[in-house]
């Protein structure tokens, strides 16, 4: 199911005779004394981008937004109708928080603000935004976070209404961003790469907001394979049969109790040339629903349960704009897919499982299921060979209770985690490294396998924490590996904020898509 599409495109016309639905300024608060002739306290101040669209207003501009209530507060949209002062009939005013000093604001705050007004707009099919852009070195950061906040901000899924929603208004479908040079290479080159990115990661949402009945493994596979195909990427898909064969002990298990059987999604980037020589693999957890198969989730809130293939979602969309950005270097993803269902054919406590790379698991909680498949997943990987491995799922409770809804947890190569988090701040999905201690795999020796899923006690202190230590088992010596769980930032179960709207976020698409560029860049 795909949603609406945004567009997006460079003009370089005065915004004030831009004809479009709405013309979109920035504005800083500040604070002061209370104003003697307007009884206001403190003013705003307009972002630079909005001087001619002020000049119209004759000075009044500011004036007018505080009476109708900004106050320039970070996200604030303040609508204005421009009664032809402008060739727009409405000027909407995004708040950026304090003005900053010396600088424009940051990238981040650049895009929630984009994201925000965008979706606030909604209804008005061709907007402009004329925001604070620096004319130095950090200018194409700076677009590239207001093209991606705005193509973010707009998404809405499609859905399963069959009927008209009267408040439901049409996403914007059409964005211009004032720049000073609309056929600047750079910028350009940013807006073409922001669409690609953007575009996965609005593809990744599409995926983890489906309805679960409707993307079970089978169907899963088949659209991750065929927007891949359309990408020039290469595919091979294994069934459950082939799985089975393969030695896939850890995806079979956790598929088995389903009528509709696991997968297993392998996707080859080959840059021109053979790129850098070095090799990244991604992998992403694709449990298309989790009931927590015969240890069995409370029935409060397991409707989100549809959103435990994130991981996967994410990976997939991510090899769309790697094949889009063309990075110079080989990238392979594998995504694991299964439905965790409690029936009589499914794996159970007790069970000791052999996994791809030979380890013996014993099973001491079926709702430990996510490392299951990505322990098979990681193993293949390493097998065929990688320097880097970048995994992410929705793996524990613990990184949301340890982290929040907002911030990953990172664990693995010291390294590599570190780079993970500086590339995350970058592109505003902050990661937070976490350790793996030597004690939290003593609590995980098997009396009768080589490990267990979770610590023998069932013990939770630490259960982020033992979800990167079983995956660690997984990875090769030799190979740095970083894995990411995102059982927090994967899913907006809130109101829309920012570019984030509720579902889905796509989070960690463009983390993975800029590591992948770090790599092909600096090794």
């Amino acid at each position: 199911m795909t949603s609406p599409s945004t567009t997006l495109s460079l003009v370089d016309t005065d915004p004030a005779e831009l004809a479009v639905d709405a013309i979109v300024i920035g504005v800083h608060s500040q604070t002061g004394e209370q104003d003697a002739t307007s009884g206001l306290a403190g003013t705003l101040l307009l972002a630079s981008g909005a001087e001619s669209i002020a000049a119209a207003f004759e000075g009044k501009l500011t004036e007018t937004l505080a009476l109708l209530g900004a106050t320039g507060a970070p996200g604030e949209v303040t609508k204005l109708a421009t009664l032809g002062t402008v060739t727009a009939p409405i000027v909407a005013a995004v708040g950026l928080g304090p003005e900053p000093t010396g600088a424009a604001p940051a990238p981040e705050t650049l895009r929630r603000a984009a994201g925000a007004v965008v979706r606030a707009l909604a209804g008005a099919p061709r907007v402009a935004l004329s925001m604070p852009l620096p004319d130095d070195a950090d200018a194409p950061a700076a677009l590239r976070a207001v093209a991606e906040g705005a193509l973010l901000g707009g998404y809405r899924f499609a859905g399963y209404k069959t009927k008209p929603q009267p408040t439901r208004r049409t996403p914007v479908g059409e964005v211009l961003i004032a720049v000073p040079d609309a056929a600047d290479q750079t910028a350009r080159g940013e807006i073409e790469r922001a669409t690609a990115v953007a575009g996965a990661v609005r593809t990744s949402r599409d995926w983890v907001n489906t309805a679960p009945n409707e993307l079970r493994p089978p169907a899963f596979a088949d659209s991750v394979a065929q927007a891949a195909r359309a990408a020039g990427l290469e595919v091979e898909v294994l069934d459950e049969e082939a799985l089975r064969a393969g030695g896939y002990g850890g995806i079979v298990a956790v598929g088995q109790g389903s009528e509709a059987p696991p997968r297993l999604v392998k996707l080859t980037y080959t840059p021109a040339g053979g790129g850098s020589g070095k090799r990244v693999a991604l992998v992403g957890k694709g449990i298309t629903f989790d009931t927590g198969g015969i240890s069995i989730k409370p029935a409060q809130g397991m409707w989100e349960m549809k959103s435990d293939m994130a991981g996967a979602a994410a990976v997939g969309a991510a090899m769309l704009a790697i094949a889009a950005v063309k990075p110079s270097v080989a990238v392979t993803a594998y995504l694991p897919m299964a439905e965790n269902m409690p029936s009589g054919t499914s794996y159970r406590p007790g069970d000791v499982i052999t996994m791809f790379n030979g380890k013996k698991v014993e099973v001491l909680n079926t709702d430990a299921e996510g490392r299951m498949i990505l322990g098979d997943a990681m193993a293949r990987a390493c097998a065929d060979g990688t320097d880097y491995l970048f995994e992410t799922s929705t793996l524990t409770g613990g990184q949301v209770v340890a982290l929040g809804k907002k911030i990953a947890g990172v664990m693995g190569t010291p390294e590599l985690c570190e780079r993970v988090k500086v590339v995350g701040e970058s592109v505003g999905e902050p990661a937070w490294p976490m350790p793996l201690p030597d004690d939290v795999r003593k609590g995980m020796d098997s009396d009768v396998a080589d490990i267990s899923q979770v610590n023998a006690g069932m013990d939770r202190a630490g259960h982020m924490l033992q979800g990167g230590v079983f995956l660690r088992e997984f990875v090769s010596e030799g190979v740095a590996w970083a894995h990411i769980d995102i059982a927090g930032p994967g899913y907006h179960s809130g109101e829309a904020t920012g570019y984030w709207t509720k579902g889905g976020t796509g989070v960690p698409v463009r983390t993975l898509v800029q590591l992948v560029e770090d790599v092909a860049a600096n090794g």
